[in-house]
Protein backbone atom coordinates (compact mmCIF):
# COMPACT_ATOMS: atom_id res chain seq x y z
CA UNK A 1 0.00 0.00 0.00
CA UNK A 2 1.17 3.58 -0.66
CA UNK A 3 2.79 5.37 2.27
CA UNK A 4 0.14 8.10 2.45
CA UNK A 5 -2.59 7.52 5.03
CA UNK A 6 -4.94 10.00 3.33
CA UNK A 7 -7.53 8.88 0.80
CA UNK A 8 -10.45 10.23 -1.15
CA UNK A 9 -12.61 7.32 0.01
CA UNK A 10 -12.27 4.67 2.71
CA UNK A 11 -14.37 1.56 2.18
CA UNK A 12 -15.06 -0.56 5.26
CA UNK A 13 -15.75 -4.08 4.01
CA UNK A 14 -14.09 -5.70 1.01
CA UNK A 15 -16.60 -8.23 -0.27
CA UNK A 16 -18.90 -7.72 -3.25
CA UNK A 17 -20.38 -4.28 -2.54
CA UNK A 18 -17.08 -2.85 -1.33
CA UNK A 19 -15.09 -4.22 -4.26
CA UNK A 20 -17.71 -3.06 -6.76
CA UNK A 21 -17.64 0.48 -5.35
CA UNK A 22 -13.85 0.44 -5.41
CA UNK A 23 -13.90 -0.45 -9.10
CA UNK A 24 -16.15 2.51 -9.92
CA UNK A 25 -13.90 4.78 -7.87
CA UNK A 26 -10.67 3.33 -9.24
CA UNK A 27 -11.88 3.96 -12.76
CA UNK A 28 -12.64 7.53 -11.66
CA UNK A 29 -8.95 7.79 -10.60
CA UNK A 30 -9.84 8.18 -6.93
CA UNK A 31 -7.44 7.20 -4.16
CA UNK A 32 -9.28 4.46 -2.33
CA UNK A 33 -8.55 2.29 0.69
CA UNK A 34 -10.51 -0.92 1.29
CA UNK A 35 -10.31 -2.32 4.82
CA UNK A 36 -11.68 -5.85 5.21
CA UNK A 37 -11.76 -8.11 8.27
CA UNK A 38 -12.08 -11.29 6.20
CA UNK A 39 -15.36 -12.55 7.72
CA UNK A 40 -17.84 -13.07 4.85
CA UNK A 41 -21.19 -14.52 5.96
CA UNK A 42 -21.32 -16.90 2.96
CA UNK A 43 -17.88 -18.44 3.53
CA UNK A 44 -19.09 -22.06 3.37
CA UNK A 45 -21.63 -21.66 0.57
CA UNK A 46 -20.35 -23.79 -2.33
CA UNK A 47 -22.13 -22.06 -5.21
CA UNK A 48 -23.62 -18.67 -6.01
CA UNK A 49 -26.57 -18.36 -8.39
CA UNK A 50 -28.78 -15.77 -10.05
CA UNK A 51 -25.77 -13.61 -11.00
CA UNK A 52 -25.36 -13.19 -14.75
CA UNK A 53 -21.97 -14.49 -16.04
CA UNK A 54 -21.15 -15.96 -12.60
CA UNK A 55 -23.91 -18.55 -12.17
CA UNK A 56 -22.61 -21.58 -10.29
CA UNK A 57 -19.32 -20.04 -9.23
CA UNK A 58 -18.29 -20.20 -5.59
CA UNK A 59 -18.65 -16.94 -3.65
CA UNK A 60 -14.96 -17.13 -2.76
CA UNK A 61 -13.95 -17.37 -6.40
CA UNK A 62 -16.12 -14.39 -7.33
CA UNK A 63 -14.62 -12.36 -4.48
CA UNK A 64 -11.03 -13.31 -5.33
CA UNK A 65 -11.51 -12.51 -9.02
CA UNK A 66 -13.13 -9.21 -8.11
CA UNK A 67 -10.27 -8.31 -5.79
CA UNK A 68 -7.67 -9.07 -8.46
CA UNK A 69 -9.49 -6.93 -11.01
CA UNK A 70 -10.04 -4.04 -8.61
CA UNK A 71 -6.43 -3.96 -7.41
CA UNK A 72 -5.27 -3.65 -11.03
CA UNK A 73 -6.28 0.01 -10.66
CA UNK A 74 -3.22 1.70 -9.21
CA UNK A 75 -5.13 4.11 -6.97
CA UNK A 76 -7.00 1.33 -5.12
CA UNK A 77 -5.47 -0.17 -1.97
CA UNK A 78 -6.58 -3.13 0.17
CA UNK A 79 -5.62 -4.17 3.69
CA UNK A 80 -6.86 -7.01 5.87
CA UNK A 81 -7.72 -5.48 9.23
CA UNK A 82 -10.72 -4.71 11.40
CA UNK A 83 -12.09 -1.20 11.80
CA UNK A 84 -12.68 -0.39 15.46
CA UNK A 85 -13.43 3.32 15.40
CA UNK A 86 -14.57 5.98 12.94
CA UNK A 87 -14.53 9.66 13.86
CA UNK A 88 -14.86 12.97 12.07
CA UNK A 89 -17.26 14.48 9.58
CA UNK A 90 -17.87 14.93 5.88
CA UNK A 91 -14.57 15.72 4.18
CA UNK A 92 -12.44 14.45 7.04
CA UNK A 93 -13.15 11.02 8.52
CA UNK A 94 -10.59 9.21 10.68
CA UNK A 95 -10.58 5.41 10.76
CA UNK A 96 -8.70 3.41 13.40
CA UNK A 97 -8.07 -0.32 12.97
CA UNK A 98 -7.36 -3.22 15.31
CA UNK A 99 -3.69 -3.18 14.33
CA UNK A 100 -3.42 0.45 15.46
CA UNK A 101 -3.34 2.03 12.00
CA UNK A 102 -5.14 5.34 11.49
CA UNK A 103 -6.35 6.54 8.11
CA UNK A 104 -8.04 9.69 6.86
CA UNK A 105 -10.69 9.84 4.13
CA UNK A 106 -12.93 12.49 2.64
CA UNK A 107 -15.80 10.03 2.19
CA UNK A 108 -16.75 6.78 3.90
CA UNK A 109 -18.53 3.75 2.45
CA UNK A 110 -19.83 1.10 4.86
CA UNK A 111 -20.00 -2.28 3.14
CA UNK A 112 -19.86 -4.28 6.35
CA UNK A 113 -22.67 -6.75 5.66
CA UNK A 114 -24.81 -8.72 8.08
CA UNK A 115 -24.31 -11.78 10.24
CA UNK A 116 -26.82 -14.58 10.69
CA UNK A 117 -28.21 -15.55 14.08
CA UNK A 118 -28.80 -19.24 13.40
CA UNK A 119 -31.11 -21.46 15.47
CA UNK A 120 -29.20 -23.53 18.02
CA UNK A 121 -30.00 -26.92 16.50
CA UNK A 122 -27.19 -29.47 16.33
CA UNK A 123 -25.91 -29.83 12.76
CA UNK A 124 -27.59 -26.72 11.41
CA UNK A 125 -24.51 -24.49 11.32
CA UNK A 126 -22.55 -27.14 9.41
CA UNK A 127 -25.28 -27.27 6.75
CA UNK A 128 -25.80 -23.51 6.51
CA UNK A 129 -25.52 -22.25 2.96
CA UNK A 130 -25.20 -25.80 1.61
CA UNK A 131 -28.48 -27.62 2.23
CA UNK A 132 -29.91 -25.41 4.97
CA UNK A 133 -30.75 -22.35 2.92
CA UNK A 134 -32.57 -19.03 3.17
CA UNK A 135 -33.52 -18.03 -0.38
CA UNK A 136 -35.27 -20.06 -3.10
CA UNK A 137 -34.04 -17.66 -5.77
CA UNK A 138 -30.46 -18.38 -4.74
CA UNK A 139 -30.73 -22.13 -4.10
CA UNK A 140 -34.22 -23.39 -4.93
CA UNK A 141 -33.46 -24.61 -8.46
CA UNK A 142 -30.84 -27.06 -7.21
CA UNK A 143 -33.40 -28.60 -4.81
CA UNK A 144 -36.42 -28.44 -7.11
CA UNK A 145 -38.92 -31.29 -6.66
CA UNK A 146 -36.88 -32.64 -3.72
CA UNK A 147 -38.23 -33.42 -0.22
CA UNK A 148 -37.90 -30.08 1.50
CA UNK A 149 -38.50 -28.65 4.95
CA UNK A 150 -39.30 -25.13 6.11
CA UNK A 151 -38.09 -24.30 9.63
CA UNK A 152 -40.41 -21.51 10.63
CA UNK A 153 -43.12 -20.59 13.10
CA UNK A 154 -45.67 -17.80 13.21
CA UNK A 155 -47.88 -15.88 10.83
CA UNK A 156 -45.40 -15.82 7.93
CA UNK A 157 -45.69 -19.59 7.39
CA UNK A 158 -48.38 -19.33 4.72
CA UNK A 159 -46.51 -16.71 2.73
CA UNK A 160 -43.27 -18.70 2.78
CA UNK A 161 -44.90 -22.02 1.88
CA UNK A 162 -46.70 -20.39 -1.04
CA UNK A 163 -43.36 -19.15 -2.35
CA UNK A 164 -41.37 -22.35 -1.86
CA UNK A 165 -44.05 -24.56 -3.44
CA UNK A 166 -43.10 -22.96 -6.75
CA UNK A 167 -39.96 -25.15 -6.59
CA UNK A 168 -41.27 -28.24 -4.82
CA UNK A 169 -44.61 -29.71 -3.83
CA UNK A 170 -42.92 -32.09 -1.35
CA UNK A 171 -42.86 -29.58 1.48
CA UNK A 172 -43.09 -29.96 5.26
CA UNK A 173 -43.27 -27.13 7.77
CA UNK A 174 -41.23 -27.74 10.93
CA UNK A 175 -42.14 -25.40 13.76
CA UNK A 176 -39.73 -26.94 16.32
CA UNK A 177 -42.50 -26.98 18.92
CA UNK A 178 -46.13 -25.93 19.10
CA UNK A 179 -47.17 -24.04 15.96
CA UNK A 180 -48.36 -20.48 16.38
CA UNK A 181 -50.98 -21.00 13.72
CA UNK A 182 -54.75 -20.66 13.68
CA UNK A 183 -57.12 -23.40 12.51
CA UNK A 184 -57.93 -21.61 9.26
CA UNK A 185 -54.22 -21.38 8.38
CA UNK A 186 -53.73 -25.03 9.26
CA UNK A 187 -56.55 -25.88 6.86
CA UNK A 188 -54.89 -23.85 4.12
CA UNK A 189 -51.68 -25.86 4.56
CA UNK A 190 -53.68 -29.09 4.43
CA UNK A 191 -55.50 -28.08 1.25
CA UNK A 192 -52.19 -27.17 -0.37
CA UNK A 193 -50.66 -30.52 0.49
CA UNK A 194 -48.14 -29.07 2.96
CA UNK A 195 -47.40 -31.22 5.99
CA UNK A 196 -46.92 -29.74 9.46
CA UNK A 197 -44.70 -31.21 12.19
CA UNK A 198 -44.70 -29.50 15.60
CA UNK A 199 -42.18 -31.71 17.38
CA UNK A 200 -38.98 -30.24 18.85
CA UNK A 201 -35.91 -30.88 16.67
CA UNK A 202 -32.76 -32.25 18.26
CA UNK A 203 -30.51 -32.92 15.25
CA UNK A 204 -29.96 -32.33 11.54
CA UNK A 205 -28.15 -35.41 10.29
CA UNK A 206 -25.92 -34.65 7.32
CA UNK A 207 -22.89 -35.69 5.29
CA UNK A 208 -20.45 -32.79 4.91
CA UNK A 209 -23.26 -30.27 5.06
CA UNK A 210 -25.70 -32.15 2.84
CA UNK A 211 -28.84 -33.12 4.73
CA UNK A 212 -30.00 -36.69 5.21
CA UNK A 213 -32.78 -36.32 7.77
CA UNK A 214 -34.20 -34.33 10.64
CA UNK A 215 -34.31 -36.10 14.02
CA UNK A 216 -37.06 -35.11 16.44
CA UNK A 217 -37.25 -35.31 20.21
CA UNK A 218 -39.44 -38.42 20.08
CA UNK A 219 -36.75 -40.18 17.97
CA UNK A 220 -38.79 -40.04 14.75
CA UNK A 221 -37.15 -38.87 11.53
CA UNK A 222 -38.02 -36.88 8.43
CA UNK A 223 -35.93 -37.36 5.31
CA UNK A 224 -35.24 -34.07 3.52
CA UNK A 225 -32.70 -32.84 0.99
CA UNK A 226 -33.10 -29.17 1.80
CA UNK A 227 -34.31 -27.10 4.71
CA UNK A 228 -35.28 -23.45 4.39
CA UNK A 229 -34.46 -21.62 7.61
CA UNK A 230 -34.90 -17.84 7.35
CA UNK A 231 -32.47 -16.57 10.01
CA UNK A 232 -32.59 -13.57 12.23
CA UNK A 233 -29.87 -11.14 11.19
CA UNK A 234 -27.91 -8.32 12.74
CA UNK A 235 -25.34 -5.83 11.55
CA UNK A 236 -21.84 -7.27 11.25
CA UNK A 237 -20.59 -3.93 12.54
CA UNK A 238 -22.38 -1.27 14.57
CA UNK A 239 -20.18 1.56 13.32
CA UNK A 240 -23.13 2.96 11.35
CA UNK A 241 -25.22 3.45 14.50
CA UNK A 242 -22.30 4.92 16.42
CA UNK A 243 -21.91 7.45 13.60
CA UNK A 244 -25.60 8.37 13.89
CA UNK A 245 -26.85 6.76 10.68
CA UNK A 246 -30.60 6.20 10.71
CA UNK A 247 -31.69 2.56 10.72
CA UNK A 248 -34.83 1.01 9.29
CA UNK A 249 -37.34 -0.88 11.43
CA UNK A 250 -35.85 -4.13 10.04
CA UNK A 251 -32.38 -3.19 11.27
CA UNK A 252 -30.80 -2.09 7.98
CA UNK A 253 -28.94 1.15 7.39
CA UNK A 254 -31.36 3.62 5.83
CA UNK A 255 -30.06 4.80 2.43
CA UNK A 256 -31.23 6.86 -0.52
CA UNK A 257 -31.49 5.55 -4.08
CA UNK A 258 -27.84 6.58 -4.42
CA UNK A 259 -26.77 4.63 -1.28
CA UNK A 260 -26.36 7.79 0.81
CA UNK A 261 -26.99 7.42 4.54
CA UNK A 262 -28.56 10.10 6.73
CA UNK A 263 -25.07 11.32 7.71
CA UNK A 264 -23.33 13.60 5.18
CA UNK A 265 -20.34 11.97 3.53
CA UNK A 266 -21.24 8.43 4.59
CA UNK A 267 -22.62 5.86 2.16
CA UNK A 268 -23.66 2.24 2.72
CA UNK A 269 -24.05 -0.64 0.27
CA UNK A 270 -24.66 -4.38 0.37
CA UNK A 271 -26.50 -6.56 2.86
CA UNK A 272 -26.23 -3.97 5.63
CA UNK A 273 -28.55 -1.62 3.74
CA UNK A 274 -31.12 -3.86 2.04
CA UNK A 275 -33.30 -6.93 2.69
CA UNK A 276 -32.28 -8.31 -0.73
CA UNK A 277 -29.36 -10.56 0.13
CA UNK A 278 -27.54 -11.65 -3.00
CA UNK A 279 -24.14 -11.10 -4.55
CA UNK A 280 -25.65 -9.54 -7.66
CA UNK A 281 -27.62 -7.02 -5.60
CA UNK A 282 -24.53 -6.15 -3.54
CA UNK A 283 -22.44 -5.61 -6.68
CA UNK A 284 -25.12 -3.34 -8.16
CA UNK A 285 -25.41 -1.28 -4.97
CA UNK A 286 -21.64 -0.93 -4.73
CA UNK A 287 -21.38 0.30 -8.30
CA UNK A 288 -24.06 2.94 -7.67
CA UNK A 289 -22.40 4.04 -4.42
CA UNK A 290 -18.99 4.41 -6.06
CA UNK A 291 -20.34 6.52 -8.90
CA UNK A 292 -22.27 8.88 -6.64
CA UNK A 293 -19.42 9.25 -4.17
CA UNK A 294 -17.29 10.38 -7.10
CA UNK A 295 -20.01 12.83 -8.21
CA UNK A 296 -20.19 14.25 -4.68
CA UNK A 297 -16.42 14.71 -4.56
CA UNK A 298 -16.54 16.53 -7.91
CA UNK A 299 -19.37 18.78 -6.74
CA UNK A 300 -17.36 19.65 -3.65
CA UNK A 301 -14.32 20.50 -5.72
CA UNK A 302 -12.38 17.45 -4.72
Amino acid sequence: MKKSNKFDVIIVGGSYAGLSAAMSLGRAVRNVLIIDAGKPCNSQTPHSHNFLTQDGQSPGTISLTGKEQVLAYETVNFITDEVLLVEGKNGCFFVTTASGERFEGKKLLLATGLKDALPSIKGLAECWGISVIHCPYCHGYEYRSQPTGLLLNGESILEKTKLIRNWTSDLTVLTNGHAVLGNSDRNVLLRNGVSLIEKPIILLAHNKGYLDHVLFEDNTKLSVKALYAPPAVEQQSWISEKLGCRMTSAGHIEVSNFQQTSVPGIYAAGDNATPFRSISAAVAAGSIAGAFINHELIDEGG
